[in-house]
């Protein structure tokens, strides 16, 4: 996996193009070795959810949210330079929110969430 992946990803997720994200990921899977496979299918699982969540999908949104963070549970707080601790937190947050019914809290606009390095 290289960082340009890496980063072109991030550059679409932080813009709210969930969608343009999961499909640069997946074109990079060809790419990726074993030690980052679970990593990059985790980052693909959480920009559909947040695509799915954008689209007021929210049952489907949640199974995703949930399928991220258990493939990207076993790795570090940065993972491929990654800064991964911060998106899980807000994966997670959202996730308690969705399960709760709160969706409105879900704020896709004003507070997206974000890969950073």
């Amino acid at each position: 996996m290289t960082r340009d992946l890496l980063l072109t990803a991030a550059r679409e997720f932080n813009s709210g193009r969930w969608f343009e994200a999961h499909e640069v990921l997946e074109e990079g899977l060809d790419d990726t070795g074993d030690e980052d496979w679970d990593l990059v299918v985790g980052l693909i699982q959480i920009a559909v959810a947040y695509h799915k969540a954008s689209q007021g999908l929210w049952s489907g949104a949640l199974l995703m949210l949930e399928k991220g963070l258990d493939r990207i549970a076993p790795y570090p707080a940065v993972a491929a330079t990654l800064r991964l601790e911060e998106l899980r937190a807000r994966a997670r947050a959202d996730t308690v929110r969705i399960r709760a019914g709160d969706t409105a809290a879900v704020d896709l606009s004003a507070e997206r969430p974000r890969m950073r390095f």
